[in-house]
């Protein structure tokens, strides 16, 4: 009985029937003759609450609903989520839904409201977009149904409790993959770099035809068969690509929600991949007071859920980074010349000098990118016209920022250290043209 109670909801135009009534009660005080009248609509309310409840509650059914979840969420990404609900009363029903979504979206006045007609079935879709990594507990789907006469609320809880992890952005590796391999580069900033001479691991020996490159003519070959040969060459394929994620507190620096750090993790995700389809061997770990999450460069059936499944665990308490632990660690472990793709970020050109020993000590043996972040907060307050002398301070202190940025870039290539100077949101794109532009340079 009490649950029975609990699932009634009167509406608001009964409110507004029984005040009305309320009112001609105070009148009819003044005018005895209405007083009936009065009473009588007073009871014909209640008949029609009742009616209305037996409409509602004679069909045990009602209206009936289940949710559909993504086996995982995509972290930064829109994900959809599907509500079916079907209508089993015989009469046109109005119904509010309300989903109980996991803590992290903080949403709480989340409802989809609609029409059924008798009979029908319909399909709701809303988007959510995760920004932190880990477990998602749906709740309990609610619906509220109510018939046409509308002074009732019928409300109806389907147990729908799930747990859906959230990994990092999956999605964007479908679509990176995609444009990677098409011709459609340009159309995500992108760009085709020529490749510069040739890469130089030799496959064979062969006579000469026409359309060779000269260049590759073996003299000593020629004169021992007395006809040209020519030396023929394939691109180098399983180069070991390592993505090194800087977990330390300057990684911590959330921009449109989601942090440095998970920024780093979606990109490591969608280079690892494309190295992979590339013939190239994808490996990672990350470091801040030690190296971690290491995941050794392959190219085996599989490697790819092992590098998600990694990325997906990372956890960190954001503290100091320790670049000596890191050049002592790939010194050790990292024997053959690779490619280091490391994400982290240099705010003051100090910050940089204090590591930059380390880094010049790591680029010796291996090919090293630095990846290193904008602050787009400032350059939105750069684009901000300056009126009062408190913002024309701000501003100037913005413009040392950014500039102190691009000069960190500039004492890395004068030390022979690549460096990729990017917007979060580009990190992305910025990172796979960087790998591409190295790969047809024959750099690694």
């Amino acid at each position: 009985m009490a649950k029975f109670i609990k699932s009634i909801y009167l509406r608001k135009p009964f409110f507004t029937a029984l005040f009305a009534i309320v009112v001609l009660f105070i009148v009819s005080y003044f005018f005895g003759d209405i007083y009936g009248i009065i009473k009588l609509f007073f009871y014909i309310l209640i008949t029609v609450l009742v009616f209305d409840i037996l409409l509602l509650y004679r069909n045990t059914l009602g209206t009936q609903a289940t949710r559909t979840l993504p086996e995982k969420l995509s972290n930064s990404d829109e994900n959809t989520i599907r509500i079916s609900a079907i209508n089993r009363y015989q009469f046109k029903s109005k119904i509010k839904i309300i989903d109980e979504l996991p803590i992290q979206f903080q949403h709480r006045n989340f409802s989809i409201e609609s029409t059924l007609a008798p009979s029908q079935e319909k399909v709701f879709t809303y988007t959510v977009r995760p920004t932190e990594r880990g477990e998602y507990f749906f709740g309990n789907l609610n619906i509220f149904t109510s018939s046409p006469i509308g002074f009732v609320t019928r409300k109806q809880q389907f147990s729908a409790e799930a747990m859906v992890p959230n990994y990092p952005s999956f999605l964007q590796l479908k679509k990176y993959e995609f444009v990677a391999f098409t011709n459609r580069l340009k159309l995500y900033g992108l760009k085709k770099v020529r490749r510069i001479g040739h890469t130089l691991e030799f496959e064979q020996i062969k006579e000469y035809v026409s359309g060779d490159d000269i260049r590759n003519i073996n003299w000593k070959a020629t004169a021992k068969r007395n006809h040209l040969m020519v030396n023929q060459y394939q691109d180098e394929k399983s180069q070991p690509i390592y993505s090194v994620i800087d977990t330390g507190r300057v990684m911590k620096m959330p921009f449109n929600e989601l942090s440095l750090l998970d920024y780093a993790i979606n990109a490591t995700l969608v280079i690892s991949n494309i190295a992979i389809k590339k013939q190239d061997k994808a490996g990672m770990f990350t470091f801040s007071k030690k190296v971690e999450n290491t995941v050794v460069a392959q190219r085996r059936k599989g490697q790819m859920n092992v590098v998600l499944e990694t990325l997906y665990n990372i956890n960190t308490d954001f503290e100091e980074s320790d670049f000596a632990r890191l050049y002592i660690d790939i010194k050790r472990t990292i024997k053959q010349r690779s490619l280091l793709l490391l994400y982290t970020n240099f705010e003051t050109l100090d910050a940089l000098h204090r590591q930059l020993p380390y880094l010049q000590a790591i680029a010796k043996t291996h090919l090293l990118v630095i990846i290193f972040f904008e602050n787009t907060e400032l350059k939105s307050l750069l684009d901000t016209p300056a009126i009062t002398t408190q913002q024309i301070f701000e501003k100037t202190i913005a413009e040392k920022f950014m500039y102190e940025k691009k000069m960190i870039a500039n004492e890395l290539g004068k030390h022979g250290i690549h460096s990729i100077l990017t917007a979060p949101e580009n990190l992305t794109v910025n990172t796979i043209n960087k790998y591409l532009e190295i790969k047809s340079r024959g750099l690694i």
